[in-house]
């Protein structure tokens, strides 16, 4: 059972794994920073060109936390699906794992356009609840509603990508992003340069790239001769999948939000630094993402190889991809986040020619690129339990342990000392206390999972 390749792709229940797990999760690794490329283009042109640099800067870059917030609930329904379908998979359920790939797209279309009316009635007020300084908050509200437009887009294009990574496919998620990529570049130059949109210019290219993403993992999904091709007369949810997908996905999706909610209330206590220190921050964020998209890799790799090899009775077999999920995460997101704390000066002009809104980011990129490696203790402990199928105990351990810790922080210690330094501060303090509890967790309950007989997926 274990020696046979899944539908002609990687075999993920046999074999070795370093390999694999590398094959794995570089081109995630690779996708994922292209697709944060959108957004860092965006604030590297409006920083270069755009009449008011600062004011700019700071609407497209301090977006994150609102966008983030709005949308992780259904990508966290997307990696629900990805366990379901990789689950069936490692069982060799050929007919449920197709069901199951069906019911994630017609969910993420309908999510998609869900998310574009919520996202376009809310910016407004939850900008205004955010403390946004007035010469931010009208170039902030423009590129948001515009950015939501194309929510559809980017809900297919991320359903798309979970459904090829289940069966090990990475590198053609990989190749929708380098082309829309180069679209978002060429067109952000051109709008902004030649037409003088500015934010607005930079959030129209931002949705023709998301359209043609997401086009392109349709297409590759329509073409695909394996057990997950897409059929759109097929489309359709099945309550059995949709059930599955929720209990995963739901948990790890409020936990993102919630997580989101605090970044919010961070951002909020921010913004009352002023413009320079929002674009600052902005700036440093770019390079914080970069990293921690190598830790969301190997969280990917580890929820995937996990669920199959759970899924199969290969016990073993997941205790070691744990371990090299979790020591290859830490290793190169640390090289990647020192290369950019040596070269920090270098980094940060490449955005900003202001010299206060270099020094915050400076200072923020010190602080946290520095530590961000502690943060693969939860991020790959908490897939290794999604993939045995426990979504809610990392989900509430992260709330707890970064969410309301982020919140306490910010109205307790942040209002004794107000400074940009000690609000940065939390974030490496929260790393370590949400760490350690997922990792106990996760050694408890794995010891009982592993124990139990094989259970065969309905």
């Amino acid at each position: 059972m274990g020696s046979r390749s899944l539908s002609g792709k990687m075999d993920m229940l046999s074999g070795t794994l370093l390999d694999k797990i590398l094959i794995f999760a570089l081109p995630l690794a690779a996708s994922s920073i292209l697709q944060q490329l959108f957004n860092s283009v965006d604030v590297a042109v409006v920083g270069n060109f755009a009449q008011d640099e600062a004011a700019a800067t700071a609407a497209v870059g301090c977006n994150g936390p609102v966008i983030n917030m709005i949308i992780n609930l259904f990508v966290g329904i997307s990696v629900g699906a990805n366990v379901v379908i990789s689950g069936y998979l490692g069982g060799h359920n050929d007919e449920k794992a197709s069901r199951a790939v069906h019911s994630a797209m017609t969910i993420a279309l309908l999510s998609g356009v869900f998310l574009l009316f919520v996202g376009v009635i809310v910016t407004k007020p939850l900008l205004t609840l955010m403390n946004t300084p007035e010469n931010v908050i009208g170039y902030a509200v423009q590129y948001l509603r515009i950015y939501f437009l194309g929510m559809p887009f980017i809900m297919v294009y991320n359903f798309g990508s979970a459904v090829l990574r289940s069966i090990g496919d990475t590198k053609r998620p990989l190749i929708c992003l380098v082309v829309s990529g180069v679209i978002n570049a060429c067109l952000n130059m051109f709008l902004v340069i030649v037409f003088h949109l500015d934010v607005a210019g930079v959030a129209i290219a931002t949705v023709i790239s998301n359209v043609v993403s997401s086009a392109m993992v349709v297409i590759f999904l329509l073409r695909e001769k394996s057990v997950v091709h897409l059929d759109l007369k097929r489309l359709g949810i099945a309550k059995h999948d949709l059930k599955r997908m929720l209990a995963i996905g739901v948990p790890a999706g409020l936990q993102s939000m919630v997580f989101s909610v605090s970044n919010v209330i961070i951002q909020s206590v921010m913004n009352g630094f002023g413009t320079s220190a929002v674009a600052g921050s902005a700036v440093a964020l770019n390079y914080e993402n970069f990293s921690y998209f190598i830790i969301a890799a190997f969280n990917q790799a580890c929820v995937t190889f996990t669920s199959q090899n759970y899924s199969a009775g290969n016990y073993d077999r997941c205790r070691r991809v744990f371990r090299l999920c979790m020591l290859l995460g830490m290793v190169m997101t640390a090289a990647l986040s020192w290369t950019f704390i040596l070269g920090r000066h270098f980094f940060v002009a490449l955005f900003t020619g202001e010299a206060t809104v270099a020094e915050y980011a400076v200072t923020r990129m010190m602080i946290i690129l520095s530590l961000n490696m502690l943060s693969t203790s939860y991020e790959v402990g908490g897939a290794a339990l999604r993939g045995i199928g426990r979504s809610m105990t990392p989900a509430v351990l992260t709330i707890f342990g970064t969410c309301f810790f982020r919140l306490f922080w910010a109205y307790t210690v942040c209002r004794a000392y107000p400074s940009f330094d000690v609000l940065i501060s939390v974030y490496p303090i929260s790393w370590i206390i949400t760490g350690g509890a997922v990792l106990i967790a996760y050694f408890i309950i794995r010891r009982k999972a592993f124990s139990q007989p094989v259970r065969k997926l309905a």
